[in-house]
């Protein structure tokens, strides 16, 4: 039997939500230097060829140190959910129990209103 994610909607979906909408932006950011680069391949004044590399590097450089950083998320996240899944199954009843409490908290919480 599988845990599903309790309060799948609150601040992990948001951050979810905002990571992929950074990503999309980013996506789009390098699409658009991309194509500026190409469209000023064939300018032959020195000033543009010098910015067109530069922008060509920065752009390369912002790629590998996003991968990295992604990289480097993917891999803390993975270790936190294997983390909490040995607790889980090396401590059942203690999991039940606090599963159990927050229940019972968020209970009287919401029964106030």
């Amino acid at each position: 039997m599988t845990m599903q994610s309790i309060g799948g909607n609150g601040p992990e979906r948001e951050s979810e939500a905002s990571t992929e909408q950074l990503k999309e932006d980013l996506r789009n950011l390098s699409h658009t230097v991309e194509e500026l680069i190409h469209a000023t391949a064939d300018d032959s004044r020195g000033n543009i060829a010098e910015l067109r590399e530069r922008a060509q590097q920065r752009l390369q450089d912002t790629r590998e140190r996003l991968e990295a950083r992604g990289e480097k998320l993917y891999a803390n996240a993975r270790e936190q959910m294997d983390a909490t899944d040995r607790y889980v199954h090396d401590n059942p009843w203690t999991s039940i129990g606090i599963g159990a409490a927050s229940g019972v908290v968020l209970g009287l919480l919401l029964g106030r209103r």
